[in-house]
């Protein structure tokens, strides 16, 4: 079976992954980019922008792995866009421009569905109001036997990790404290036990944590 993983998903120290108050103008809220500096001089973020150059060390390295095999995404609506509640705006499609970078099927949860949208270069959103296995069975119908990435936000990893959907989980532990907005770790005490956990650090001062289910035997 396909796996389900999560990459690149920036952490403060405090357990925060993204800040309070986001916006159209502040997609991470008070935190700013603080949380993904580590990524924006990497080749593979470059790449991600149609540019070329970019490092290529540890943080490259890791961070690449994040679209290798991957058929489908989910993502909690707050990763799309700022918007709540009903759709005010539906000619405004996300954060992401008229090319998103997904290039796939990409799941946004929500309790106000509305049409599936096609974008250019392959991704097509499709907005359901569904839980995590539901949302899971079919991005994986969608990804047509490839694995299934949770984009995020905090909200949308902690649930799928919650209900013990994740195969592999990413996290850049960024060393900084942001004091508020939305934390990850909540309600997942002793998650270390299901995986093996093995960190990189990095020099721009981040720290690689993966969490991988272990291989049945």
């Amino acid at each position: 079976m396909s796996r389900v993983r999560v990459h690149n998903f920036s952490v403060s120290l405090d357990g925060f992954a993204t800040g309070e108050g986001q916006s159209l103008e502040a997609p991470f809220g008070h935190a700013g980019a603080r949380l993904h500096e580590w990524f924006f001089g990497t080749r593979t973020f470059r790449a991600m922008q149609g540019q070329a150059g970019g490092s290529t060390g540890v943080d490259d390295a890791i961070a690449s792995r994040w679209n290798e095999g991957v058929g489908a995404e989910i993502m909690g609506r707050g990763k799309f866009g700022p918007q709540h509640g009903p759709w005010a705006d539906r000619d405004w499609n996300g954060w992401w421009g008229e090319n998103p970078p997904f290039h796939t099927p990409a799941f946004v949860l929500t309790h106000h569905p509305r049409p599936s949208v096609t974008m250019a270069g392959g991704t097509t959103f499709h907005f359901v109001d569904a839980g995590p296995k539901e949302a899971l069975r079919q991005a994986r119908e969608a990804a047509g036997g490839l694995d299934v990435r949770i984009g995020g936000g905090p909200s949308t990893v902690r649930a799928f990790l919650a209900e013990d959907l994740v195969d592999h989980l990413h996290i850049v532990l960024v060393p900084i404290l942001l004091g508020r907005g939305v934390r990850i770790w909540d309600g997942l005490e002793g998650l270390e036990r299901r995986f093996d956990v093995e960190s990189v650090s990095s020099p721009s001062g981040v720290t690689h944590l993966t969490f991988t289910r272990p291989q049945q035997s």
